[in-house]
């Protein structure tokens, strides 16, 4: 989600490890939510994002993908992480949105010491780990009118949480993303838990086009630094079936979802303010995903990107010059953060217009980072229905 990240290298580590101290991580895992009233510890998502690199490996080129193996961990980079979201419809006709996140983020130290993180027999006992995991998932509702959040920290040790790739799984606790055995390498499938109080998300993902590799064959440039980067791909349409639970009420849904995995050791670049992320999927079969890098000057980073997915899984670049953002609504969030939450994105090259506004406007996610996160509707010029989305909102 995704996406354009290069979060949590420095700023968020530091919070992360003081969670760590401050929770007692040494034996547990942590947990927080949204929904319980507590004073928010978030930070911003793309506050003081940087961070050294020097130990880990760097994504300065393209590279060969490999599938299923790069559905796994990559633990020579500094983070990583694997991200989901969603529209599904109740067999009531209820309308939902959600998303999940796995992140895995490396402390500072040389490669050999974290290529040894993962290998129980090499640390110096059960509890030793230099990788950290943060996960947490949201619920978006048109029957509230927030959104709810949780979110959990461990320690790669001792089982708590991790990644691996035969068979393809993530976890965190028993919060899990793992590979089912009808998965292939370019259409893979996975199985989505979760689950936390009230709230539960119960779904099976089943890819409806092949892997997309972002960028340049996978290597998504994020500055003029080539290092400053990261290997991105997608899974930009997956059907969604299963059990989403709310506030306790429990759902039969179907829908669509989309994967977006991202792994690297870099950061935005100091003229960087954030970034606004579109995930669209159209009724007409075809996806768009358009990232806006916003400098601090207020205009559009050259870095930005957009791309089509065409019905077969076709993918094709859009000129930049060809994408316009309008913004129609701002909605301002108890944080006091403003977000531009409805708009317009028309493309010159089609004559296409597509106007979205959110499921609901408060889906912030006033976790340890903070920002909007959420699920949008669109429609064309005529106010008709054409698709669903996810849109995230960055630096505000």
């Amino acid at each position: 989600m995704n996406r354009s990240l290069s979060i949590c290298l420095n700023r968020l580590l530091n919070c992360f490890l003081l969670l760590v101290l401050l929770a007692g991580l040494s034996a547990c895992g942590n947990t927080a939510d949204q929904n319980s009233g507590e004073e928010s510890r978030a930070i911003s998502l793309h506050t003081e994002l940087g961070g050294s690199a020097e130990g880990f490996k760097r994504a300065c080129e393209p590279r060969q993908f490999s599938f299923p193996e790069d559905h796994g961990p990559h633990v020579g980079f500094r983070n990583e992480w694997w991200y989901i979201t969603g529209n599904v419809t109740s067999e009531q006709s209820q309308v939902l949105g959600f998303h999940a996140t796995f992140f895995r983020i490396a402390n500072e130290a040389d490669e050999t010491t974290i290529e040894s993180a993962i290998d129980e027999n090499s640390a110096p006992s059960s509890w030793a780990a230099s990788q950290f995991y943060m996960a947490h998932f949201a619920i978006s509702s048109t029957d509230s009118d927030q959104v709810r959040a949780h979110e959990r920290f461990a320690r790669a040790a001792a089982g708590l949480a991790g990644a691996q790739t035969e068979p393809v799984r993530v976890w965190l606790d028993d919060w899990s993303l793992t590979e089912t055995q009808r998965s292939t390498a370019h259409k893979p499938e996975w199985l989505l838990q979760l689950e936390e109080a009230d709230d539960q998300l119960e779904l099976l993902l089943t890819a409806q086009k092949p892997v997309i590799l972002q960028g340049d064959s996978g290597y998504s440039q994020k500055s003029h630094d080539p290092c400053n980067a990261s290997y991105y791909y997608s899974v930009t349409r997956m059907t969604a079936a299963g059990e989403v639970r709310v506030a306790g009420a429990q759902h039969n849904v179907s829908g669509t979802a989309w994967l977006d995995r991202e792994w690297s050791s870099s950061a935005l670049s100091e003229n960087q303010q954030g970034w606004d992320w579109f995930a669209l999927q159209l009724s007409d079969g075809r996806d768009l995903m358009y990232y806006q890098l916003r400098s601090r000057n207020g205009g559009r980073d050259p870095q930005s990107y957009a791309v089509e997915v065409g019905r077969e899984g076709e993918k094709r670049i859009l000129p930049l010059n060809q994408i316009t953002l309008e913004v129609t609504r701002w909605w301002k969030s108890d944080s006091g953060s403003n977000y531009p939450v409805a708009g317009v994105l028309r493309r010159a090259d089609t004559g296409e217009v597509i106007h979205y506004k959110p499921l609901i406007d408060n889906q912030e996610l006033s976790l340890t980072i903070q920002y909007w996160e959420g699920a949008i509707q669109l429609t064309n010029g005529d106010g008709e229905p054409i698709g669903t989305g996810y849109l995230e909102l960055t630096g505000y």
